[in-house]
């Protein structure tokens, strides 16, 4: 398929994924690493109840938070490319 006519189908919301190889597609930035966080015990409790309350994980809640907070953050204090 043509460019042109692929760009001309997803324009226009055509499903487009049958023209796509999705054996080699990688998430942007979503390579994973395990850290080891302590918290108190009174915190993961409400980190259980708040999760429990969204039918969620314990983890799924707190990457939700940090990467809101994150996000927040990039937004409040944009970085100056430096580090």
């Amino acid at each position: 398929m043509k460019a042109k006519d692929f760009e001309q189908q997803f324009d226009e919301s055509v499903d487009i994924t049958a023209s796509l190889d999705l054996s080699k597609a990688k998430r942007v930035l979503q390579e994973q690493k395990r850290v080891n966080v302590d918290f108190p015990t009174w915190m993961i409790e409400s980190l259980d109840r708040e999760a429990e309350k969204l039918g969620v994980t314990r983890q799924s809640i707190i990457k939700v938070w940090l990467a809101e907070r994150l996000e927040k953050a990039a937004l409040t204090h944009p970085s100056s490319g430096t580090r």
